[in-house]
């Protein structure tokens, strides 16, 4: 028999020991001044809860802050963010101005456009931290499970960040933490039952009375040593069926029969006991003044609240509240629904109108279109709010109530729109499968398939993604030339990064549908559509005729104010500029991209650029830049969670360093992702890597073998970049005919690109297919060349292969002169094969070159170097923390670790002392 009756007393916390000891460590490290970060997860009544009390308990010297997911709230978008700051918001006009304008608008305290969700969780990070700075503090985060998507990916970007700053998290949600996979990355326990010894000492302090060894050994074999299930037998078991006089009840109540107890426990109060416990679940947690006018509206009385007290059910504090996460789930999943329809229509009553809306939906029997326009509107909230997965919810709550099928459909698209936007992409293609079969009309199908190619391609899965937008276009004919334009755009990228894997179609095709639909409106200059038809242009046409529409487009874009990463807009630039060897307008058009995504936060967006930004920084030797480049890159990708390990993208700077083990391993990653997944661009940059770093160790026929792979599809249009090195590889392992192809493919194509970078390749390139002396004034013409651009490696190589052949001219005393200073270039660098290969050649002259020793007394870590850098920039702490998404205390940390290993005690100190170190290097 279930007497409903629990002790209000905290149970003793048993076992647990390597939990508890996790535990200490971070409260630790909070002292410390560092931070600390875990994740519990487990059973329903594992004892996620009492580990928090135990954290809360052991850290007396804290500032604790709680937080409770609330299945309620769910699709509130920041709402549970919003109950965790809420106290601190008198901290607001502190934050930076954009980090403030951020909250205020996720929050809607203001009209101001929504930010990025990273540029939101570096507000909340810096906030919290400064709280932290002042009393460290410690976080308790219940049922993830329950928090809404936007908070809770807040919530786990400010874990991922945290590193110096006197402030722990600790979150605990149930098995899969709800869908939630962005806490998946962070440091995990997962909560097994007790062991037998400990199961049973736990449930020996529940029993008052004598508990027979057989009935003891029953339960715990029973419950799995489940500690809430244990509790509940504890206490609710009769005193013969404790003493193993009557039957133990069949099954016990573990998982989801422990819910079904709590059910029943509930089931035996008083009717508006019931009735008040149903409106406390179904309402957010801090909510009172919400809870008592509902509650007035229902005719009932707070002290209704008393019987479920004295059951255990309710535990009285501050506020009132449910004893474990687990009775409120019971409570609301016993109820009719009728009885939820009833404590709808008091919330729908009594309500905000931004929650009015919802409460009226659940109130209604059946489809209703008033309700549902409500529920569009208040969609339109949420979407200025940015909080796009409740506006997602909302939608698809409309599109239940919408009685017209079209109008239904449309709605339904609205929201896996919303869904994508907000980063859920499994959510997505269930939605647009339940729209389809209503959609009317030629806009409306076309703009689902482009849903679906989005999904495909921010997957990175471009294979199947022309064939399928180019049949959009076709549906679509001349009904809405702007809707065509974009599927196009968005084809024609898929169809370049595809490459050969596409199916369906040809990236020729998709790039002559293209060009041919291009119609230059009245664009700002930021448009990416100009650069994308003369791409598109280029493949379809030959370069002759897309060359001059590239470089027009690449010169719209360095007058542009505000750059924006959208459909990988850095991938596409890359390309372009490649195409024309035009390293500044790379670099200009990229340095703007990742100024003005680390302005909005955009940090997917940003580590693409600064990806991109790294390989111009590595054509002109400087590879500490470019190492940097890829540190903050991979630095924001793990903190979007969108990156698994894996670093084939620094292929270029390890086949320049000599780093043959990662540079193969970053190769085969790059080949594997375009078999499997369809990405047929990265041949080139695999290619080119490989290349170059068997150019430098001298072994050609692998060189040209890598390259053949480049340009084994002659017609499209990435891969230009890498003609020269083709040119010496086929040249210098004997195959002629191969160079050949690659000196027409150059001769055709550099003097139409006609910058610096092309012209100097274009002079290196003839003077290796000379065989006379005219090959000294083609080498004298690239170096010039060269020298006018930054890409010093070029340089250096032309020098190096000049030299080279001054050598076999036996003009010693001038050849010396350019290998030397290839020599020290590569040297300088730290670009082995080539420095060796150029001390080789110096060697056969006559000069030996010295090899430099590395002194390791001041080496500093990357993300040092990093900081150490933007502080010799001129750059504040506060600047650098905004700039590189952490806080001010942590930059605090790695210049103290700078200082020390420098040996310095100014900011002033760091230029010099960084340049001293490199040339010791």
């Amino acid at each position: 028999m279930w007497s409903g009756v629990h002790h209000a007393a905290a149970p003793p916390m048993v076992g647990r020991q390597a939990e508890r000891e996790a535990i200490g460590r971070l409260l630790a490290s909070v002292r410390d001044g560092f931070s600390g970060v875990l994740v519990f997860t487990g059973d329903a009544g594992a004892g996620k809860s009492r580990l928090l009390e135990y954290a809360a308990e052991s850290a007396q010297d804290l500032t604790v802050v709680r937080l409770v997911g609330v299945e309620a709230e769910t699709r509130l978008g920041y709402g549970a963010l919003h109950r965790l700051l809420r106290p601190h918001f008198g901290r607001l006009s502190a934050l930076p101005h954009r980090q403030r304008d951020a909250l205020n608008a996720a929050f809607g305290l203001t009209d101001a456009a929504p930010s990025d969700l990273h540029l939101v969780g570096l507000a909340a990070l810096t906030l919290l931290s400064d709280v932290a700075t002042a009393a460290p503090m410690l976080c308790l985060i219940d049922d993830v499970q329950w928090l809404d998507r936007e908070s809770a990916e807040t919530l786990a970007f400010v874990a991922r960040r945290l590193y110096a700053d006197c402030l722990g998290l600790l979150f605990a949600g149930r098995d899969g933490t709800g869908g939630h996979d962005v806490f998946g990355a962070l440091p995990a326990l997962r909560l097994e039952g007790l062991a037998d010894v400990e199961a049973r000492a736990l449930l020996t302090h529940g029993v008052t009375g004598h508990l027979d060894q057989a009935v003891a050994e029953r339960l715990v074999a029973g419950t799995a040593g489940n500690p809430l299930a244990l509790l509940e037998l504890a206490v609710n078991l009769g005193p013969e069926q404790l003493a193993g006089v009557t039957p133990l009840p069949e099954p016990l109540p573990v998982n989801r029969h422990l819910e079904e107890h709590f059910r029943q426990a509930a089931a035996l109060l008083p009717a508006d006991t019931q009735t008040l416990l149903l409106l406390m679940a179904t309402t957010p947690t801090d909510d009172q003044a919400a809870l008592r006018r509902a509650a007035g509206a229902l005719g009932l009385s707070i002290r209704s609240a008393t019987p479920a007290v004295d059951a255990g059910i309710l535990r009285r504090g501050t506020t009132v509240g449910f004893r474990h996460p687990l009775i409120r789930s019971a409570v609301h999943s016993a109820a009719s629904v009728e009885e939820r329809r009833s404590v709808q229509a008091a919330l729908a009553a009594t309500s905000a109108p931004e929650r009015r809306a919802w409460h009226l939906a659940e109130a209604t029997d059946g489809p209703d279109d008033n309700v549902a326009a409500a529920l569009e509107a208040v969609s339109d909230l949420a979407q200025a709010r940015g909080g796009y997965s409740e506006q997602a919810l909302v939608l698809t709550r409309a599109a239940e109530m919408t009685t017209h099928p079209g109008k239904r459909a449309e709605r339904y698209l609205d929201a896996a729109a919303a869904h994508l936007t907000s980063g859920n992409l499994p959510a997505v293609r269930p939605l647009l499968e339940v729209a389809t079969p209503d959609l009317t009309g030629p806009v409306a199908r076309a703009r689902a398939t482009r849903l679906r190619a989005s999904v495909e391609l921010f997957n990175s899965r471009p294979r199947e993604v022309p064939a399928m937008l180019l049949e959009a276009v076709a549906d679509l004919g001349t009904t809405d030339p702007v809707a065509s334009w974009d599927l196009l755009r968005e084809a024609t990228y898929a169809a370049i990064v595809g490459g050969r894997t596409i199916t369906g179609t040809t990236t020729r095709e998709v790039a002559r549908v293209t060009a041919d639909a291009w119609r230059e409106p009245a664009l700002p200059a930021w448009s990416p559509d100009p650069l994308m038809a003369a791409l598109a242009r280029s493949v379809a046409y030959g370069y002759a005729a897309g060359a001059p529409a590239l470089a027009a487009a690449l010169a719209r874009l360095r007058t542009a104010d505000d750059l924006q990463e959208e459909n990988a807009f850095s991938v596409m630039v890359s390309i372009a500029s490649d195409e024309l060897w035009d390293i500044e307008a790379k670099g200009e058009i990229l340095g703007k991209l990742v100024t003005a995504d680390r302005a909005r936060g955009a940090l997917h967006g940003l580590s693409m650029a600064l990806t991109a930004l790294a390989t111009v920084e590595i054509w002109d030797g400087r590879f500490a830049a470019a190492e940097s480049c890829y540190i903050e890159a991979d630095d924001y990708m793990a903190a979007t969670g969108l990156r698994e390990s894996g670093d084939f993208h620094k292929a270029l700077l390890y086949a320049w360093t000599g780093r043959e083990t990662e540079l193969r391993a970053a190769v085969a990653a790059m080949n594997a992702l375009a078999e499997s997944l369809g990405i047929g661009s990265t041949y080139r940059w695999s290619g080119q890597a490989l290349s170059i770093f068997e150019i430098g160790r001298g072994r050609y026929r692998e060189a040209l073998d890598a390259l053949l792979m480049v340009f084994a599809e002659r017609s499209v249009v990435i891969g230009d970049v890498n003609l020269a090195g083709m040119v010496e590889a086929g040249l210098r392992a004997g195959d002629r005919d191969a160079a050949a192809m690659a000196m027409e493919r150059m001769e055709e194509r550099a003097p139409v690109a006609g910058t610096p970078w092309a012209l100097g390749l274009l002079a290196r390139c003839r003077a290796l297919m000379t065989d006379d002396d005219g090959a000294e004034h083609l080498y004298q013409e690239s170096i010039s060349q060269l020298e006018k651009v930054p890409v010093a490696v070029e340089l250096a190589w032309s020098r190096l292969l000049f030299g080279e052949w001054l050598r076999r001219r036996r003009r010693r005393a001038d050849a010396r002169v350019q290998l030397r200073a290839a020599y020290e270039a590569f040297e300088s660098w730290g670009a082995a094969p080539f420095a060796e290969r150029a001390r080789a050649e110096l060697l056969a002259t006559g000069e030996r070159a010295r090899k430099r020793t590395v002194d390791t007394q001041f080496d500093l870590t990357p993300q040092e170097r990093h900081v150490a850098m933007l502080a010799a920039s001129g750059l504040t702490n506060p600047e650098i923390a905004t700039q590189l998404f952490v806080t001010t205390s942590t930059i605090e940390f790695h210049l103290s670790r700078v200082f020390r290993k420098l040996g310095i005690t100014s900011r002033k100190q760091i230029g010099r002392r960084l340049s001293e170190t490199d040339s010791d290097d």
